[in-house]
This record gives C-alpha cells, sequence and structure tokens, in this order.
C-alpha cells in the first residue's frame, strides 16, 4: 500500500495512545463512518486500514456523497476486505447495508466557512436531517457508541470570561448571519443527540473539535492551516484575510482522533471539547511559523501579505479568539494532546512535500 511514512507515523501514534482497554471495546465492532472522505475521515480510516485486522474489527461501512470529487486515497482503503464503502448521501440514502454497525461516526458535514455558506442548505440538511435519519435508523438497533460530531463554532463568539471555553458555556451566536447554517445545524444537532438519548436510552456522544488540521485535509479546503500550506507548496505569498489578531489553538489530527475514539466508546450521553487548549496563538503567530517551517522544509522564502477576501461575508460573525477547555475529556476520557502545534505543521507540510498532489488536492 503507497501510504505516507507521516500518516504509517500517526497511525501508530493512535494505536500507542489508546489504553488496552479501549483496544479491548473495539474488538468484534462493526463501524460505520459517515462523510468518510473528508479531512477528518483520512486519519480514521486509515488508522482502521492499518491496525483493523489486529483490533478484532470485523467491518468498516463508509458513506459518502463525494460532494467535492473522491480522493485517490479512497482506492487504497477500498481494496481491504475490511471496508464496505458506499458513495451514498446520509439524507437520501438506505443504510440496511449497514444495519449491524455497532458503532458510528457521524462526521458528515461541510466543515469549511467558504464551503458551507457557498452550500447552506446541503450543511443544513447533513447536519440535521441527515442525523435525524442515523438516529430513527439505529434507536431500536443494540449499537455500542454512536458519535456526533458537532463543532466548537457551536460557541460562536464567547465572551473573554469564558475563555477557555468549557462544555458548560451555552454559546453567543447569530442565527441569521452567513455562518449560521453550520453553527445553528450542529446546535440543533446536539439537541437531537439529547433527546434520542433520553427518549430512546441511546448510547450518544457529542464532540466538539477545535481546529483540527493535518495529513486529509486538502490545501483547497480553504481555512487558514490549509490556505498556508498551499501557499508553501506552490511557493505563494503567505495571505491573512484578517488583521491577523484573531487567536486560536490548533489541533493535529492524529491527537483528535484518538480522543475521537475515545468519545465514541464512551457508550453514554455526554459533550466533550476535544483540542489542544494551548498554546492560543494568532493568525499572524501561525504564518509566521509556516513561513519558517517552509523555509526549512521547502528552502520556501516569500512574505506575509494582508488583503481583503473577494467574499465580503468572509470574516461576518468570525470568533475573535477560539480556546478549549478540555478539562472534563481529562477526567472522563484520560485524553490528552500531546503534539505541539510546531512538530503538528512539520509534520502536515512533510506529508505534502512526499505524497502525490492528486491526493490533497480536489
Amino acid at each position: 500500500m503507497n501510504i505516507s511514512e507521516i500518516t504509517r507515523q500517526d497511525m501508530e501514534f493512535i494505536n500507542n495512545s489508546l489504553s488496552e482497554l479501549d483496544k479491548e471495546k473495539l474488538m468484534g465492532m462493526n463501524v460505520l463512518v459517515t462523510g468518510f472522505a473528508g479531512s477528518l475521515g483520512y486519519t480514521l480510516m486509515h488508522y482502521f486500514l492499518l491496525y483493523g485486522h489486529e483490533l478484532g474489527i470485523k467491518k468498516v461501512y463508509g458513506i459518502d456523497s463525494y460532494i467535492f470529487g473522491k480522493p485517490k486515497w479512497v482506492e487504497r482503503i477500498a481494496g481491504s476486505d475490511l471496508f464496505d464503502l458506499r458513495e451514498m448521501d446520509v439524507i437520501t440514502g438506505d443504510f440496511d447495508f449497514a444495519g449491524d454497525a455497532d458503532l458510528i461516526f457521524h462526521m458528515a458535514s461541510l466543515a469549511s466557512p467558504v464551503f458551507y455558506r457557498k452550500y447552506p442548505i446541503e450543511t443544513i440538511d447533513a447536519d440535521v436531517t441527515g442525523l435525524r435519519r442515523l438516529l430513527d435508523y439505529y434507536k431500536q438497533k443494540p449499537i455500542k457508541g454512536f458519535l456526533f460530531y458537532s463543532s466548537s463554532e457551536i460557541y460562536g463568539d464567547p465572551h473573554p470570561s469564558q475563555i477557555p471555553t468549557s462544555e458548560e458555556y451555552w454559546g453567543n451566536t447569530n442565527t441569521v448571519g452567513p455562518r449560521a447554517c453550520y453553527d445553528e445545524s450542529k446546535r440543533f444537532g446536539e439537541t437531537l443527540c439529547y433527546n434520542f438519548a433520553r427518549q430512546y436510552d441511546m448510547p450518544i456522544t457529542v464532540v466538539r473539535p477545535f481546529n483540527n488540521y493535518g495529513p486529509g485535509m486538502r490545501i483547497n479546503d480553504q481555512r487558514v492551516v490549509a490556505d498556508f500550506a498551499k501557499a508553501i507548496i506552490n511557493r505563494e505569498d503567505i495571505v491573512i484575510y484578517s488583521n491577523g489578531k484573531p487567536t486560536r489553538t490548533f489541533d493535529y489530527i492524529a491527537d483528535a482522533t484518538v480522543g475521537y475514539i475515545k468519545c465514541v466508546l464512551y457508550g453514554e450521553f455526554d459533550v466533550f471539547n476535544i483540542g489542544s487548549d494551548y498554546p492560543e496563538i494568532t493568525i499572524l503567530e501561525l504564518a509566521e511559523l509556516y513561513q519558517a517551517i517552509g523555509k526549512e522544509q521547502f528552502e520556501y522564502d516569500r512574505k506575509i501579505v494582508f488583503q481583503i477576501h473577494s467574499d465580503k461575508e468572509y470574516l461576518v460573525d468570525n470568533p475573535n479568539r477560539r480556546c478549549p477547555d478540555i478539562t472534563k475529556a481529562r477526567k472522563l476520557l484520560q485524553y490528552e494532546p500531546v503534539i505541539h502545534v510546531e512538530q503538528g505543521v512539520q509534520r502536515y507540510l512533510e506529508y505534502l512535500k512526499n505524497s502525490d498532489r492528486d491526493e490533497y488536492e480536489w
């Protein structure tokens, strides 16, 4: 299998980070992953590809509409007898082929602000209608875990007193803004999960990811971590479309995937922030980090520039700060992110450097 060395190392990291109890819980499971061809699915599916048989997983079902095309890496996943992958939309598809799934990872959505603003109804459909159809289908089945991928965007733009942001914070969002299709559909998705868990005693867990990045994220994604990587690869200036002052923490995808697996195995209703709680850096500092690592790994010699985005709504309702409080995940899941953003960016760029371009670009 033509798998990059960075990806192999990441999968080994995930396997070493899971506890023996986590692995025992995966034994004998059938798994369904919706939206598997996206940036989060890349890492999860490769983990199952390399370690699924060893873990005793019976089958991994996958659903994806390939709204942005079918990534090249899907071909090597499909070549394994462990996988049953279907081109299907969660809002219309028939789930009977995965009727015996024990664990469900519902990650089907559009997570890039540029694309969910371009496809707002499709975004709402995946987060609400698709989720409701899955919950209705599995509510009477003996599943062991159902993980809904919500978002840190449900917090909106928190008051400074709520940074780091805990799961107890109710949020500060605009229901009628250009980002509302994503923010509010994720919020309502959480409400669906809460009520299905209560009414049907379903083992549903909600995860709120914080700014994932790394292998599997295509450089056309149009989030800053991909934009900056694309600039390095193409030897173009790094463009910042804000004043560079908003702050974020960034969570390398292999680190985050450990948390997601622990969440689906939790087996009862709760909500968890999964992300890195340090360092909280400005977008300009992130650009400078990419610039420095790009110089070291690619002999990159271009500058950082500030421009106004052609999309006039690009910055509307954009949060000023985003940093999670992960106390609950540490306590209940024994989750501890360890990959610093500098190391993560190095690994992401190294992956891009040694992969075929059609593996990470639409």
